[in-house]
């Protein structure tokens, strides 16, 4: 009865390594592999964005210096998608679904419709890690023109860390020299913000 030299080789020391089993075909073998189940493996990186969101002020506000608490709402025009379970937020402080780092984006439109001693505006992200002491992490500034009717827009990110959802939250800030439209609608994104999960913390 012939061997093959793989049997050859186990039958002498009960071994075989890559060479011995070079230019073996499919034929040579027989019987069915097991089946792999990923169910143990562990510490493997999830893929893809699994939390993305977006909001939105309602209606135009007045203020010189504030942080913006109403008039909150989740984008739902424009074929709008959310993934995830989303933000929730409560007299503008915005509380995020899961741990993880975020990618936060602040849109501001500011308008003018008298002739004011303004120069500039700004908007900041201001972020929490206790529940409690808020920090202004993110700004941005915009300059507006002297004249009536002008418009100013701007546009700011920041990337959190949110290690605890209990503790780890968000908030946003408007600031001008003088009181200032800043402007709000239901159909139309001006001001507002976007949150992404973009990975775990």
């Amino acid at each position: 009865m012939s061997q093959t030299k793989a049997q050859l080789i186990n039958a002498v020391d009960g071994s075989i390594v890559d060479a011995d089993i070079v230019g073996l075909t499919s034929s040579k073998l027989s019987g069915a592999l097991p089946a792999i189940s990923g169910a143990s493996l562990t510490n493997l990186p999830s893929g893809g964005i699994t939390q993305s969101d977006q909001w939105r002020i309602t209606s135009t506000f007045i203020t010189n210096s504030s942080d913006i608490t109403s008039n909150w709402e989740r984008v739902d025009t424009g074929g709008f998608g959310l993934i995830g379970s989303g933000m929730t937020q409560s007299s503008g402080i915005f509380t995020f679904p899961a741990t993880g780092i975020y990618r936060i984006d602040l849109q501001v439109v500011a308008y003018r419709g008298t002739a004011q001693n303004i120069r500039f505006v700004n908007g900041y992200v201001k972020t929490t890690t206790d529940n409690s002491s808020y920090t202004e992490d993110s700004a941005a500034t915009s300059s507006i023109s002297n004249d009536t009717n002008a418009y100013a827009s701007l546009y700011l990110s920041h990337q959190f860390d949110v290690t605890n959802v209990s503790t780890h939250k968000v908030k946003f800030f408007v600031q001008a020299e003088d009181d200032l439209l800043w402007v709000g609608q239901t159909s139309l994104t001006q001001t507002g913000a976007t949150f992404t999960r973009l990975g775990d913390t």
